[in-house]
């Protein structure tokens, strides 16, 4: 997850447990009563102002005409109930681009200006410096501003005397002196994630001179150190501190605030702080978050935890050097009325058996403790635990049998362990079901079913057997993994009913019989995997129809007709239909939760695995180890976008498509063990990202083309063309002779031989027959 949006989601718990009020970032309804209306000259200036804006796609500003009179009324604006001036003007979030412009400085009486995720800046492409005008502002964000160009954050911001939320998150700013805060006594929220700060190391001392701040953000700010000496810590109200992304690389024990004890959200992730956590953590009692991820594995937690009740989440992901899962879980809150929801432990180096008994912490809605060293059975008590609903436990070396979950599961990763016995699905909620790369045996009960809300499943590399379920209905399953099973059977009808799926990979089982036509109703179908089983019949043409295919493997199986000429309705495979991440709710929960290896591609010569990271680099048709016959159809070369084309191992005859350099994305193509004749096309050797190339075993004839790109590839692969005895030239040894080294021209000599022999025996056959006709008139009319 990106660290913005981690702390969003960290910021939004805290808030239930906080009383500060962060403002949101929406445009608020109006509901006071209202009796003054809009002044002239206010509305001038805010009609101004639209007319700098060159881009407003969700029509905001629609409502801002001169012909509705009153500006209050107006998207984005509030106004005094008793004087009618605007006191507010947020328009934030809202994919506004153009100019902030100077007429602004009409609404006099302004308090509270927010344009916050915007393309908006100053008449020159950087910050708007007169904003530091507005005396009566008490709130003013900028956060996450697009400007042209880098700007310095501007010291005038210290007149600004009111303010009591300042936010400035950018990556466009830049400061080489901050003092200017002290004169911001009321401030209470500081925002300045992503200013480069790298030069100012008297930081802390300045913003310790604002004792009524409250709220202090300077994630990614290039901070030298936290280790500063404070003679007397005047941030005594401080309840959210983020640090995050800064490399501090000292140790934590020396940081500057573990003393802080009204800090409520703690955030220190790949700061690189190193070495014991200090006592002072276990005196923390207001703490509700403390994220700590992302840090080398340097760091050791011995501190005891049990009287922080009000922990909701501690996240140490990648940030123990090694522990002992048994003695943390014993260190956690014990508290009555036990809050932590959020434990996540991940990439730690931990060992110990799985603990048993873990009766203090029935209020986890999230356990993470993936990717360590962890032995031993899962707890049969986590059935107990009501609230669970996310339990990621992958790359561990649990075993035994996975006992019944709670019933509000939603989400279970289980993947990457020594697990065994059936498998007994007793959660209907659940959501997300990854079990992959275990041994569990036995075949999916009918109880499957009935998982209605079940949206991606991966079984894969275990030992399942028996033919699949027949259900009516799965609304929601888009991925649904199996391979390398023993499922068996003909292609599972239930497939048919899943018309959300996305990604279907059946590979390395026994499933057989033909391809349905229906398959070619699934329209959102992405990834198709049905390699490796026992499928035969021919390939459906309306296959074609699957407009967002992106995979398309058939590879071993017993595939028999020809290709369908109607590949190039693959759209996705089409350098114009690229398909994005932008939308795609399925690949989201993939990437933020880190799921496995999902996808298997054999790709230049070598089986590649692909994660939720890089699955959508996957652009492939792999019909390789089957009986296709006849050609190889010259309409496949308008898939531009195709990355990865195999065809080898099959009956295909006739020439290679004259325009095959068309494929101007394609990497790695292979054609070995055919019957293809004819010339090699001149066009390849136009394909500037091909890699790997395999014409072997074929019956190719005539000079191979030239060209860089084809020499690179053979000095990788020197067997590419064996097995074509009638090719020559470079890079081959044998050299083209007079009568074949033109294509063309040995054939015209060849037609040219043919017909000579041809006349030679029509005159030796016509010659017999004439002097065979004389000896018989001679016999015929010769007297007695």
């Amino acid at each position: 997850m990106h660290p913005s949006a981690a702390k969003l989601l960290l910021l939004i718990v805290a808030a239930a447990s906080s009383f500060l009020s962060v403002a949101s970032h929406g445009l608020r309804p109006r509901q006071l009563k209202r009796n003054a209306s809009c002044l002239p000259h206010e509305r001038d200036a805010l009609l101004a102002f639209k007319e700098n804006i060159t881009s407003d796609p969700e029509g905001i500003l629609s409502s801002w005409r001169r012909g509705r009179k009153d500006c209050c009324r107006w998207m984005g604006v509030t106004c005094s109930n008793q004087t009618g001036h605007v006191l507010e003007l947020d328009l934030s979030y809202r994919n506004l681009a153009g100019q902030i412009s100077p007429s602004l400085l009409s609404l006099e009486h302004l308090e509270h200006l927010d344009l916050g995720g915007t393309y908006l800046s100053g008449h020159d492409g950087r910050f708007p410096e007169f904003l530091c005008s507005f005396k009566n502002l008490r709130y003013l964000d900028l956060t996450h501003n697009a400007y042209a160009l880098p700007s310095e954050v501007p010291p005038q911001l210290g007149n600004l005397s009111n303010l009591r939320h300042l936010g400035l998150a950018s990556n466009y700013l830049y400061a080489t002196d901050i003092s200017w805060l002290v004169h911001l006594h009321q401030l209470e929220y500081l925002e300045m994630d992503g200013i480069n700060l790298s030069t100012i190391d008297n930081w802390l001392h300045v913003v310790n001179m604002i004792p009524s701040l409250k709220f202090l953000s300077l994630w990614n700010c290039s901070l030298p150190r936290a280790n500063q000496s404070l003679t007397h810590i005047n941030l005594t109200k401080l309840e959210v501190l983020d640090l995050s992304t800064n490399y501090f690389g000292h140790p934590i024990a020396s940081s500057w605030f573990w003393n802080i004890t009204s800090i409520q959200l703690l955030l220190l992730s790949s700061t690189y702080l190193y070495g014991p956590f200090p006592d002072a953590l276990g005196r923390m009692t207001s703490l509700s978050i403390l994220g700590f991820r992302e840090n080398g594995n340097s760091a050791t937690m011995a501190v005891d935890l049990k009287n922080l009740c009000e922990l909701r989440n501690l996240l140490l992901d990648g940030s123990l050097s090694s522990a002992n899962i048994t003695e943390f879980i014993e260190k956690l809150p014990q508290c009555s009325s036990n809050k932590l929801y959020y434990l996540s432990l991940n990439d730690n180096n931990m060992t110990g058996i799985m603990p048993q008994v873990m009766g203090h912490l029935t209020s986890l809605g999230i356990l993470s403790l993936s990717n360590n060293s962890i032995s031993g059975s899962i707890s049969p008590g986590l059935q107990n635990f009501t609230s669970l609903e996310a339990l990621f436990l992958s790359s561990n070396h649990l075993s035994g049998q996975i006992p019944l979950l709670p019933r509000g599961l939603e989400i279970l990763d289980v993947s990457m362990n020594f697990l065994s016995g059936h498998f007994h699905f007793r959660a209907p909620n659940i959501e997300v079901l990854i079990l992959s790369s275990n041994k569990i045996t036995g075949p999916i009960p009918e109880k499957f079913c009935e998982l209605q809300y079940l949206s991606d499943l991966d079984l894969s590399n275990n030992s399942f057997v028996g033919e699949l379920p027949v259900c009516s209905s799965m609304p929601y399953l888009r991925s649904f993994l199996l391979s390398n099973n023993e499922f068996s059977g003909k292609f599972p009808s239930l497939i048919q009913s899943l018309s959300n799926l996305t990604l279907l990979d059946l590979s390395w089982n026994k499933f057989y019989g033909t391809l349905p036509r229906w398959i070619g109703h699934l329209a959102k179908l992405r990834f198709l995997d049905l390699s490796h089983n026992m499928l035969y019949g021919s390939i459906p043409v309306n296959i074609t129809h699957l407009r967002q295919l992106q995979l398309l493997n058939l590879s071993f199986n017993n595939i028999s007709g020809s290709i369908p000429k109607s590949l190039s309705k693959l759209m996705a495979m089409t350098k114009t239909h690229i398909p994005t991440t932008y939308g795609f709710d399925w690949y989201t929960g993939w990437a933020n939760n880190e799921f496995l290896d999902i996808l298997s591609a054999v790709t230049k010569h070598q089986q590649h695995k692909y994660g939720a990271q890089s699955i959508f680099y996957i652009v492939d048709i792999d019909l390789s180890v089957n009986h296709l016959t006849g050609g190889i159809p010259d309409e496949m070369a308008s898939l531009h976008g195709l990355r990865y084309l195999n065809l080898s191992r099959n009956c295909l005859r006739g020439n290679i498509p004259k325009n095959i350099g068309a494929m101007e994305s394609v990497e790695s193509v292979d054609f070995s063990w055919n019957s293809l004749s004819g010339e090699i096309p001149a066009s390849l050797s136009d394909l500037t990202f091909l890699s790997v190339l395999d014409l072997s075993y074929n019956n190719l004839s005539g000079r191979i083309p030239s060209g860089r790109q084809l020499e690179t590839v053979y000095d990788n692969n020197p067997t590419m063309y064996v097995g074509n005895n009638n090719l020559c030239g470079p890079p081959l040894q044998r050299n083209c002779s007079l009568g074949n080294s033109d294509p063309k021209h040995g054939n015209l000599k060849a037609s040219r031989e043919d017909s000579e022999s041809l006349f030679f025996y029509l005159e030796l056959v016509s010659g017999f027959i004439v002097g065979l006709w004389g000896v018989l008139c001679a016999l015929l009319f010769k007297k007695p």
